[in-house]
């Protein structure tokens, strides 16, 4: 038999840490792409399949440890720490790499040059994926 109470319970609980979560992601999507000096929008509605890559590998890359916070939180202040923290590492680790590792990224991103946008979707997921192991502890 199905506690009612405890069932009700968490499934609130589910309902705010999923739209907490969802309004981060939205949050994080909106500041990574002021952030990048070429429009995502408009060079996907164009059919640039290198910003699809980088903005889809950098919304993965911040949505792995939003998973781990989620699983490893015990109140909302305290996933939206680690929320926060996850967006500002992405955010900086592609500002570093386009401003320091690979300085035409912005160009050849603008070009569809599918070599520079994997290059930094790795980075993205490599970054995602060590700042969500980091957050076990």
């Amino acid at each position: 038999m199905i506690d009612q109470y405890s069932f009700g319970a968490s499934a609130l609980a589910f309902l705010i840490a999923f739209v907490a979560a969802g309004v981060f992601t939205i949050a994080f999507k909106i500041i990574y792409q002021v952030a990048t000096p070429y429009h995502e929008k408009s060079l996907i509605r164009e059919g640039n399949t290198a910003a699809a890559i980088t903005l889809g590998a950098a919304l993965l890359g911040y949505v792995l440890p939003l998973a781990s916070a989620l699983t490893h939180t015990v109140s909302l202040v305290e996933f939206a720490v680690w929320a926060l923290l996850a967006g500002v590492i992405q955010i900086v680790t592609a500002l570093v790499v386009q401003r320091l590792v690979m300085r035409d990224f912005n160009a050849r991103i603008q070009r569809g040059e599918i070599a520079a946008a994997t290059y930094m979707a790795s980075i993205s997921l490599c970054v995602g994926i060590l700042n969500a192991a980091c957050m076990t502890n």
